[in-house]
């Protein structure tokens, strides 16, 4: 680097009233304003997190309140200058933060007074406040060391913790305004803001919600429970193949899910699955980074629309925090965009998703078809071990059944055959054979002999008659089989007299 003449530049610090107002514009709503403050109490390893909304007015306040390792008085004024930390330096791979900036845009997008307590273990409380008037009166960087006259009683909680860190927010200009404690609709919307906080925190951080004594999030004594997107639970989600990309060294880890059509889960569930937005707008990828999402249901800008067919598709991404630059992470941490060397991959996960999404709702009448016909047997079972799907014969199907009705002799040939085929279907091929020449996949029974085609539903409609069906009862239920719904006029054909020619 050249080397700079004495007296060769000009310091240009920008002026700090003109600055601190401009650090309220970053686009914060009140959700993502107060999710960045609790990823700052998450990387301060606090288990339990207080949300307090306390209406009054223009004198209601929100204190956000955690039981993290808290700061010294250092600290707390390191972590109250703007521009804290440099987004290019390497971080703890835990860190939840990026910028330095997330407590500081974060509640002066919200509010005008910003103060904040800190205990670490063994010293006593810290306090520092911004307030914006004070700053603008001045036009100093001045850094108050007190709470303002009536706020201490807000931020006495602090004192009978060993540690901890209390955030308040005062003066909540963008939140209540100039609102009378009366007004009874300023009241009204400022509880509906709890409950869209609320919502949003439960999605947002729903992994550290599951997990058991990770994390509690708290909104006026009332927990938080977490959303998530997947719906893991219900037995009919398909776990999509997962997919590992190499980015620069890193890994990127990719999920896809295809969630149940509403004919296979309750009203309660379908209803809770749809979300914050609903379910046509909550399709797309899910970006986390660190456990943490950034991004609720996005194509990602690639060339793909939200549309209703595709409502049942939701992919699931997993990022380090060493790629937040490479994916776009914005301050708000509510974006991401990927890098172009993976746009190609992405594109060719989305594709195949949402192929099997249409696939799934338009063919929503056979399925619910499939549901009501009587004690209806598919030949495979989905089923999990060690938390990873995987896929049985079902033993219970009429020709399984048969099978393994055969003399004993032959039962360790039988049964060897049918484990060998269980643990070797090739899922990760068919996926990807699926998904890049998708043309080329024949259809059942496509271009066989019709001959071929009658001998297996013989045998099915034999196995049928043994259980004690009659002819009748055997071809419908044939008819409700994949793929012999599309053989009809062969299925009439099955009979018992076709018995001795077998």
């Amino acid at each position: 680097m050249e080397e700079l003449i004495k007296d060769n530049y000009d310091i240009a610090a920008p002026r700090a009233s003109a600055m601190i107002e401009s650090l309220r514009a970053f686009g914060y709503n009140l959700q993502t304003a107060i999710a960045d403050l609790i990823d700052n109490s998450i990387t301060a390893k606090a288990r339990n997190i207080w949300l307090n909304f306390c209406w009054d007015g223009a004198n209601s306040y929100i204190s956000i309140r955690d039981d993290g390792h808290g700061m010294t008085e250092a600290q707390l004024i390191s972590a109250m200058r703007p521009g804290s930390q440099n987004p290019l330096e390497q971080r703890d791979a835990n860190d939840l933060g990026r910028f330095g900036l997330g407590l500081k845009t974060a509640s002066f997008s919200q509010c005008r007074r910003l103060t904040v307590a800190s205990r670490s273990e063994k010293h006593e409380v810290a306090i520092r406040r911004w307030d914006l008037d004070y700053v603008n009166q001045v036009d100093e960087w001045r850094l108050l060391r007190t709470a303002a006259e009536g706020s201490v009683q807000r931020l006495s909680d602090l004192e009978a913790m060993p540690h901890g860190t209390i955030v308040l927010w005062e003066c909540l200009d963008r939140v209540v305004g100039e609102a009378e404690t009366d007004d009874q609709k300023a009241q009204d919307d400022f509880l509906e803001t709890i409950e869209a906080v609320e919502n949003h925190q439960a999605m947002v951080f729903h992994r550290f919600l599951e997990k058991r004594n990770c994390l509690r999030i708290w909104i006026n004594h009332h927990p938080v429970k977490a959303w998530n997107p997947f719906l893991l639970d219900a037995e009919a989600t398909q776990f999509l193949p997962l997919e590992i990309l190499n980015f620069k060294d890193e890994i990127v880890r990719i999920q896809p899910y295809i969630l149940p059509h509403h004919s296979k889960i309750n009203s309660d569930t379908y209803n809770k699955a749809a979300g914050l937005r609903g379910w046509n707008d909550h399709q797309g990828f899910y970006v986390y980074r660190n456990e943490r999402l950034l991004v609720a249901g996005d194509w990602l800008n690639l060339g793909y629309s939200k549309d209703e067919h595709c409502k049942l598709a939701r992919i699931q991404i997993d990022l380090p925090n060493s790629m937040d630059s490479d994916w776009n992470v914005d301050i708000k941490k509510s974006r991401a965009r990927p890098p172009v060397q993976l746009k190609i991959d992405l594109k060719r996960i989305a594709k195949l998703t949402r192929n099997r999404s249409t696939e799934i709702y338009r063919h929503r009448g056979k399925i619910i078809k499939r549901e009501n016909s009587d004690k209806y047997i598919f030949p495979w079972n989905k089923k999990l071990r060690n938390g990873r799907v995987f896929y049985s014969i079902n033993q219970e199907h009429p020709l399984a059944r048969e099978v393994l009705n055969l003399p004993e002799n032959y039962q360790p040939a039988i049964r060897a055959l049918l484990r060998l085929i269980e643990e070797t279907v090739p899922v990760q091929q068919i996926w990807i054979d699926n998904s890049t020449e998708p043309d080329k996949q024949l259809q059942p029974f496509d271009s066989t002999p019709t001959e071929e085609v009658i001998e297996v539903m013989f045998q099915i409609y034999s196995s049928l008659r043994k259980s004690g069906m009659t002819q009748e009862e055997a071809r419908n239920r044939i008819l409700t089989v994949d793929p012999f719904q599309n053989f009809e006029s062969l299925v009439k054909t099955l009979s018992d007299h076709l018995i001795g020619r077998n």
